[in-house]
């Protein structure tokens, strides 16, 4: 009998949120395993309990009502090597959480948070994406490289905000790698090169699921968090 796969949702569920309703699906459809996933609000993280779950998803839907506890949980998935996907929102805060504990920028913050940060890593774009499809340039020997097979995809988006291309400089030479690009040459996702499985993405690769389609990085994240077994 194969176990069943514990997945935490991290962020604050709506269901609303196409995002939301396409998250249980995708979960689904991307693995042959029977999967058992549990929304976690961001006011109601706790730490202690993360280590039952095979692995982590911050999922889309920002602010977070707590946004300190969710990059005390993408802490904990980056130095406990736990499986993460962050996607549209949790991709951004993947990057914040690295620059602020890994790289030691404290100051490090999002504008949607806080007009007055002084280090807006995160910041609003010029034009906001509204359910709109994108083409973007992965980048080569990358991990996402391998899983799409290919150097160039198109995704969906739903977002507001992303990386500032200020500070992308300030992840050169470290464990992150931003590792596919717009034809702008805004980063549209990134990685951990020395964790066993942490992808963020600015795109929503969930809503392949309301195609009923299958997703690699789903897939690839799914199939991580059953060698946690």
């Amino acid at each position: 009998m194969q176990s069943i796969l514990k997945i935490a949702l991290v962020g604050d569920y709506d269901p609303q949120v196409l995002a939301h309703q396409a998250i249980p699906k995708a979960l689904k459809l991307n693995t042959s395993q029977k999967v058992e996933y549990y929304w976690i609000h961001s006011s109601e993280v706790d730490l202690k309990s993360l280590s039952q779950f095979d692995g982590i998803w911050c999922v889309p839907k920002s602010p977070y009502d707590n946004m300190e506890n969710v990059l005390s949980v993408i802490r904990f998935a980056r130095e406990h090597k736990k499986p993460f996907l962050g996607t549209c929102a949790g991709y951004q805060h993947a990057a914040l959480e690295f620059a602020r504990n890994a790289l030691g920028y404290e100051q490090a913050g999002s504008s949607e948070v806080d007009l007055e940060t002084p280090m807006p890593l995160i910041n609003a774009l010029v034009c906001r994406l509204n359910h709109e499809q994108h083409v973007i340039t992965i980048k080569t020997s990358s991990k996402i490289q391998g899983l799409y097979g290919r150097s160039e995809i198109a995704e969906e988006f739903n977002c507001g905000y992303g990386i500032n291309q200020e500070y992308l400089n300030l992840f050169n030479g470290s464990e992150l790698l931003f590792s596919s690009v717009d034809h702008q040459g805004y980063p549209k996702s990134l990685e951990l090169l020395s964790h066993p499985f942490f992808i963020g993405t600015a795109f929503q690769p969930e809503r392949s699921a309301l195609h009923n389609q299958q997703h690699p990085i789903i897939n690839a994240f799914l199939n991580a968090c059953a060698l946690e077994q």
